[in-house]
């Protein structure tokens, strides 16, 4: 999932910049990856809550647990016939 850049101005790759606009730039992308680590951390929260996935996709686990028991009844039946 890829999320909207924001960029800022930058003087990255430009010749003969000053010690400041090369703190200036190093500091705002510090604070850029702080803030893509957050979103990523947050994300990753999300989707590994296994409790969260069970309460939003309830329907889709009864349905899913319903076909797999039809199934494994019915291979269990045709074993038991032979």
């Amino acid at each position: 999932m890829s999320y909207p850049e924001q960029r800022r101005p930058s003087t990255v790759g430009m010749p003969n910049r000053s010690s400041e606009q090369i703190r200036r730039d190093i500091e705002a992308q510090r604070e850029e990856l702080g803030q893509s680590v957050e979103k990523l951390r947050r994300r990753v929260g999300e989707v590994t809550d296994w409790r969260r996935q069970v309460r939003e996709h309830r329907r889709e686990l009864i349905a899913g647990a319903a076909i797999a028991g039809f199934v494994i009844g019915g291979i269990v039946a045709l074993h038991r016939r032979r």
